[in-house]
């Protein structure tokens, strides 16, 4: 049988940006996650362990780009979880910029 695991609002402050006061101060980051998987009887997904995946490597890695902080966390995730069929995963600024939410997401298929 095929789930879903949806994860949303996962909030996380985190070092993440090119800007200096990004490299300076943790700011907040909001996680959107959904995960397509396979499951046997034996097998599930811990979305709790998913949440702490992506928050451990926000907070210890101090990415630079979006870009570089999802292709990591969805290769990490990918690694640790082999049943997944498919990844999508949204990081999201909501203070960066005035008036406005900026956001990078990606989409791998299995």
């Amino acid at each position: 049988m095929i789930y879903k695991i949806y994860i949303n609002q996962l909030k996380i402050l985190a070092i993440i940006g090119i800007l200096e006061k990004e490299r300076l101060n943790s700011q907040s980051i909001i996680v959107d996650c959904e995960i397509q998987y396979k499951r046997d009887d034996s097998d599930f997904i811990n979305y709790a362990e998913i949440s702490d995946l992506i928050k451990n490597l926000l907070i210890s890695k101090k990415y630079f780009l979006l870009e570089d902080a999802l292709d990591e966390i969805t290769k990490e995730i990918k690694g640790k979880f082999t049943t997944i069929k498919s990844i999508k995963l949204k990081l999201s600024k909501p203070e960066i910029l005035p008036n406005c939410i900026v956001a990078v997401e990606n989409f791998k298929k299995y």
